[in-house]
């Protein structure tokens, strides 16, 4: 995967992904960037989450249950020394429908322990938690 970004001004960058997708990141304004991207830290925490979102979907379906909705809430927590990387991220995955927990749990472990990329390239503490209709579940993934 290989690909071009550019300076545009101050703080601003933006490129385009090999998927052919424009984008722009930029920093706030107290550190000299214009507010009119996200930052590279956010993709980074969005990227995680889209990841292991997209392989549970996948999971999910191999299995033949389709949720009725799914969110993720995420949380990352960063050093306050520089590099300032993510020391720990928390997912918590709700789901909505008629999902057996055992797959549930079964598609979260696939994609925490073997699938996504995305978290597998961090060194960050990855932890995660569900619930399927409003009821968190009990057991540790």
């Amino acid at each position: 995967m290989d690909f071009t970004i550019n300076w545009k001004e101050k703080m601003a960058f933006s490129g385009v992904t090999p998927s052919g997708h424009d984008f722009i990141m930029d920093a706030a304004s107290e550190v000299g960037g214009e507010n009119t991207g996200p930052r590279p830290t956010e993709l980074l925490l969005q990227a995680v989450a889209g990841c292991t979102g997209m392989d549970i979907i996948s999971i999910l379906h191999k299995m033949r249950l389709e949720p009725a909705s799914f969110q993720m809430d995420v949380t990352g927590e960063r050093a306050e020394e520089h590099p300032k990387k993510f020391t720990s991220i928390n997912i918590h995955y709700a789901f909505d429908g008629e999902l057996p927990e055992d797959k549930v749990i079964r598609a979260i472990q696939l994609s925490k322990d073997k699938y996504c990329s995305v978290s597998h390239s961090l060194n960050a503490e990855i932890t995660v938690s569900y619930s399927i209709n409003g009821v968190k579940g009990n057991n540790s993934i």
